[in-house]
């Protein structure tokens, strides 16, 4: 914890692109939950056009950032708005997207449902 998985186009952006964004994200999502960036995971998966629809247009070769970001459940909501709106800014500045296409999620997770090492998660504090 904290989990960040961004959902791309394959082909629609650079690999420069995809490197700098992952530093991106995981900097700012660590600096927003004020943990230690070494806790953070940032996954970026790429699919194929004709298995990506925008609009309910396969293929329509538009990019529109998907995100979902893990976090506990106990932390408040306006933390949790500030992330949405920073990941956001982060993928519109980083790849040259539409503001409009970029949709983004958190998934809560109860403190006592989430383990690292086999043991709960206690985030270390920002360095």
């Amino acid at each position: 914890m904290p989990i960040l998985e961004i959902h791309l186009v394959e082909g629609a952006h650079t690999p420069a692109q995809h490197a700098e964004l992952l530093t991106a994200v995981s900097t700012r999502y660590a600096e927003v939950l004020e943990v230690s960036r070494d806790q953070v995971r940032a996954h970026l998966t790429l699919h194929r056009p004709e298995l990506w629809a925008t609009g309910a247009i396969p293929g329509a070769g538009r990019s529109a950032p998907y995100f979902t970001a893990v976090v506990l459940a106990d932390w408040p909501v306006d933390l949790r708005r500030r992330l949405l709106g920073a990941l956001t800014d982060l993928l519109v500045d980083v790849l040259g997207v539409d503001r409009r296409l970029v949709h983004g999620r958190i998934i809560p997770v109860q403190p006592e449902d989430w383990a690292v090492g086999g043991h709960r998660w206690e985030p270390a504090a920002a360095s």
